[in-house]
């Protein structure tokens, strides 16, 4: 295999994406917080075309596409501005033609949600089309689901399936009324905008799989109580090849994974392949659809979880299954993909994690994603048939040049003698001894960290801080006897974990005792602010970004949704609920505080953090509270993670006294 000398297929690309300039030009602060360049890659079904997003100003972004052989550079193709409207995600539906899901949030009766559309344009930014259907002042409430792509009709030149929501439309004073309601699935052509219903609307269906052959073969169908709180329960229901009668598939508790959960269907073997326990650990099995049920286990681990099948090109074919150890690993089923994924990880520097993002329809041609802990991501084509390999883009071409930091896989004691999974990330060239250290928790807290490139940890270690990631009991992936009760009910395991995390790095001589932080983020903030107030004299600075303060606050926050008895049942009642909470045990903590959230937060309301601000006041601490007007829960712009970053190291250097 041949491979040529890199070079950006696009020296600088138009309309404010960030330029391939030099590393050592941008400061630190914007390298790292800049967003990434290229996200939500896809190839055309010929193989000749890349499309991707990349960011623009604020929080906007842009469709481009590229010819893979680099002949032109890449093309703008369509703009969001990012006030309100973002390009959530792109993907072929014709060698010419693209179809992308746009969001933007929309208050409703005092809720934040967001809202939806489909939306349809040639590569060359012509042809534009609205595929979801427009709300009508008729309808009897308004539709924010736009549509889904159900599955791509490889073969069907632009047309694709879509799952939608119908709404009940009523004309007063006449006769008027379309009373159809419920979930369907409709084939769209995108050049024309004719339509057909594929599957009749069936009432609170939530889900639909395909075969990737243009037949619907399976329905999710969640389940709600009188008041209509989803109660985590989804029925499942499925067709054999080429009836319309629907018949039982099994019921999913999404709460406990309990049950079968399907991810793909295998037209060929006539199988859904999803994810069921066994032993306590979800497993890869596959199920027929022949009317026998007949399951079997395709793959699964002592150790870990199955996190999913992998699938490659439009057609979703199933090529293996995915999960993490110490590293983010693949089994794959096909053995050429598994012999060419191990040379490539072989071949190039750096031993990265290899991804295949996309395929050509005939998988000829493969779009190729490698990337590892001091490489932050970079995008080849691949041509099966001349064996040929040509670098197309960086992820981050923003820190091509800075040299990062390595990430080695360490296990902290725990006082009860548990060993506790965690990263351990040190500066460049030091001597990983009596350091200013950072403890991070990770988000979720049904979530864990992986081997690989962090942006806010490669920051903190290009600035001098060892840091150390936990995956804390309380973390999924490690199957229900890590996961205990959730991070929120089994909360003193879960920050016992991380405070020992802290104690760990002091007795393992890595941390100056003096210098020790704590940063988290979202379920992270709610662990270090919770650290401080069970461990008062371990950390001496604590950065919260969006935490979660008050686990009874938490629960308010959805009532009058439909996730409302989920949530409540999630955080459960008792005394931990009280004691769980940093907003209600201010006084305990010592350490000056951080916070940082923006307004438009959906995943955790600002006011969590203005709580908190409020009783570390009454408390006499000593905290300070940033807020990113018009920013969600990510803070998704470059200038706010800029920010973010450089206050939050002048933060720490001098509540640890660096300066």
């Amino acid at each position: 295999m041949k491979l040529v000398r890199y070079a950006a297929l696009a020296a600088v690309l138009a309309g404010g994406v960030s330029t391939f300039a030099l590393a050592q030009q941008v400061p630190p602060e914007k390298a790292f917080g800049a967003r990434e360049s290229v996200t939500s890659a896809s190839l055309s079904p010929d193989g000749k075309t890349m499309a991707f997003l990349a960011p623009t100003t604020g929080k906007g972004n842009a469709l481009f596409t590229v010819p893979v052989d680099g002949s032109t550079p890449p093309k703008r193709s369509m703009v969001a501005s990012g006030e309100p409207e973002m390009i959530a995600g792109c993907g072929w539906v014709a060698n010419d033609r693209l179809l992308c899901t746009v969001v933007a949030p929309r208050e409703e009766s005092g809720f934040i949600l967001n809202a939806s559309r489909l939306v349809a344009i040639d590569a060359a930014g012509t042809n534009f089309k609205m595929v979801s259907e427009r709300n009508t002042d008729n309808a009897l409430y308004f539709n924010r689901y736009g549509g889904g792509i159900v599955d791509w009709l490889p073969g069907q030149d632009g047309a694709f399936l879509m799952s939608k929501w119908v709404v009940p439309e009523v004309t007063t004073g006449t006769l008027i009324q379309k009373r159809k309601e419920g979930f369907t699935v409709e084939r769209i052509d995108t050049r024309n905008m004719q339509s057909r219903t594929v599957v009749k609307p069936i009432i609170d269906g939530s889900e639909f799989i395909s075969d990737g052959s243009g037949e619907v073969r399976i329905a999710g169908v969640t389940q709600f109580t009188g008041d209509y709180s989803a109660t985590g329960m989804v029925k499942y229901m499925y067709r054999a090849k080429g009836s319309g009668d629907w018949k039982d598939l099994g019921v999913l508790d999404t709460r406990t994974d309990e049950g079968f959960n399907p991810y793909i269907v295998d037209p060929a073997e006539d199988v859904a392949y999803g994810l069921k326990k066994e032993n306590g650990r979800l497993a890869l099995y596959k199920r027929k659809l022949d009317g026998s049920n007949l399951e079997t286990k395709v793959f699964a681990r002592p150790d870990v979880d199955i996190d999913g099948p992998l699938r490659l090109g439009r057609k979703q074919r199933v090529i293996g299954a995915t999960f993490a150890t110490d590293k983010r690993q693949a089994v794959y089923f096909d053995p050429a993909l598994s012999k060419l994924a191990d040379s490539l990880s072989k071949a190039l520097p750096g031993a990265p994690l290899i991804n295949f993002e996309g395929a050509s329809d005939d998988e000829k041609r493969l779009l190729i994603r490698a990337g590892s802990d001091t490489d932050p991501g970079r995008y080849y084509l691949l041509d099966r048939e001349t064996r040929q390999m040509r670098p197309l883009l960086l992820s981050r071409p923003e820190l091509d040049g800075y040299k990062l930091a390595p990430v080695k896989s360490v296990q902290v004691k725990a006082a009860d003698g548990t060993l506790v999974p965690a990263y351990l990330t040190l500066p460049v060239g030091s001597s990983g001894k009596k350091l200013p250290a950072i403890v991070m928790p990770h988000g979720g807290p049904n979530s864990r960290d992986e081997w690989g490139f962090d942006w806010l940890a490669q920051y903190f270690a290009y600035k001098g801080y060892a840091v150390l990631q936990p995956n804390f009991r309380g973390s999924s992936g490690y199957g229900d006897q890590w996961f205990q009760d959730n991070g929120f009910q089994s909360w003193k395991t879960a920050i016992g974990d991380v405070t020992d995390s802290g104690r760990w790095l002091v007795s393992e001589g890595i941390a100056d005792p003096a210098k020790l932080a704590i940063v988290g983020w979202s379920y992270g903030g709610y662990a270090a602010l919770q650290s401080g107030v069970v461990a008062p004299d371990l950390f001496k600075a604590i950065v919260a970004i969006a935490p979660v303060t008050d686990l009874e606050e938490l629960k308010r926050q959805y009532v009058g949704t439909t996730g409302q008895r989920v949530i409540r049942d999630f955080v459960g009642n008792g005394p931990h609920v009280r004691e769980g909470s940093p907003a209600q045990n201010a006084a305990a903590i010592k350490a000056p505080v951080l916070m940082f959230h923006g307004d438009l937060d959906v995943n955790v309301r600002i006011v969590e953090s203005k709580l908190m601000e409020g009783k570390l006041r009454e408390a006499g601490k000593q905290v300070t509270l940033i807020t990113y007007p018009n920013l969600a829960h990510s803070l998704n712009t470059s200038e706010a993670r800029a920010d973010l970053l450089a206050k939050s190291d002048a933060f720490l250097r001098t509540s640890l006294g660096l300066q």
